[in-house]
């Protein structure tokens, strides 16, 4: 069940009244006014609570993202070994690959030429 909470802020009424009475209509009770007024204190009600769910939901995924950059930035012996591994082994590819590219251009030039 849903709680009704009747705890609106005296400022959240103020507003409201004021809304409602910038959009009063000539001929327009006292009553109809209030009423207006009424609902835009719900609404108002509502967009605080659903921005304060937004900023909780936000501050998680903040704290998530924080922890597993720390998590990630402290060495285990895994992410130590692995990159000495891999080095070893790529670090002919970028020689190889200029090899290949001016074997290349010299074949390209002689066979234009």
């Amino acid at each position: 069940m849903k709680k009704n909470n009747t705890s609106i802020s005296s400022e959240t009424q103020q507003q409201a009244m004021q809304v409602a009475r910038a959009t009063q209509k000539p001929g327009q009770t006292k009553e109809q006014t209030r009423l207006i007024a009424l609902g835009i204190e719900k609404g108002i009600a509502e967009y605080k609570k659903r921005q304060k769910q937004k900023s909780r939901e936000a501050d998680k995924l903040k704290k998530r993202a924080s922890k597993q950059k720390q998590s990630a930035t402290k060495p285990t012996a895994e992410t130590v070994t692995s990159p000495i591994e891999t080095s070893s082994n790529t670090h002919y590819l970028p020689w190889a690959l200029l090899l290949v590219s001016w074997i290349g251009f010299i074949v390209y030039t002689v066979l234009v030429a």
